[in-house]
């Protein structure tokens, strides 16, 4: 008993004294809490550390139910063009404005410190986020929620971003919400495609 008290005052001492220094740090080297500055090495770990401990006890066992097929490749990749893609970038990357100026940043889905989770942790983070990052909690109820079916889906095309063909991605980009200014372009370009005339009517 007395070596689990001792146990527990070290770990507080720990986390107290770390978070001093993370204030120290902030306020003298990482620009206060500005979002501008890329995170440090140990702000990094320590976002995996919490991260690891968020997810529930029986998460990283919990198997896919889903099961691997075309059709649920298909509408993993639908609903990652339509949902996740503003912040992860259609190969997964994070190389799109939304995903660079988070704090910290999203991650490149296809490599090690993602693809290494199992499928009960990355169904987990979908449905529960994050917190202190820009992942939101896609479970539950409203609007944009996700159906836990379509969090496994999910699951299964996380697992093949690495393996992301050049015409999967053209497909993405057909999918991706678009803004007024995206779809007159692509009207535009629908037109010229059909040889037809694409200068606005002038009117005298």
């Amino acid at each position: 008993m007395r070596r689990l008290v001792w146990f527990l005052a070290g770990a507080v001492s720990l986390v107290i004294a770390a978070g001093g220094a993370a204030l120290v740090y902030l306020k003298t080297g990482a620009n206060g809490f500005s979002a501008r500055a890329q995170p440090s090495a140990a702000e990094t770990l320590a976002a995996r550390i919490a991260r690891g401990i968020a997810l529930s006890a029986g998460a990283k066992e919990k198997p896919n139910p889903v099961a691997d097929s075309d059709e649920v490749l298909a509408e993993g990749l639908a609903h990652w063009a339509d949902h996740c893609a503003a912040c992860h970038a259609n190969d997964g990357s994070g190389q799109v404005t939304m995903g660079r100026n988070m704090y910290p940043p999203a991650p490149d889905m296809r490599l090690d410190p993602t693809q290494k989770l199992t499928d009960g942790e990355l169904f987990y983070i979908i449905q529960n986020g994050i917190r202190l990052t820009g992942m939101p909690a896609w479970g539950g109820t409203g609007d944009a929620a996700h159906s836990e079916r379509d969090s496994w889906k999910l699951v299964r095309f996380i697992r093949h971003l690495p393996k992301l063909t050049f015409e999967e991605k053209k497909q993405m980009e057909k999918l991706n919400p678009k803004g007024p200014d995206d779809k007159m372009e692509e009207e535009q370009e629908e037109k010229f495609l059909k040889g037809e005339d694409t200068n606005e009517p002038h009117h005298h």
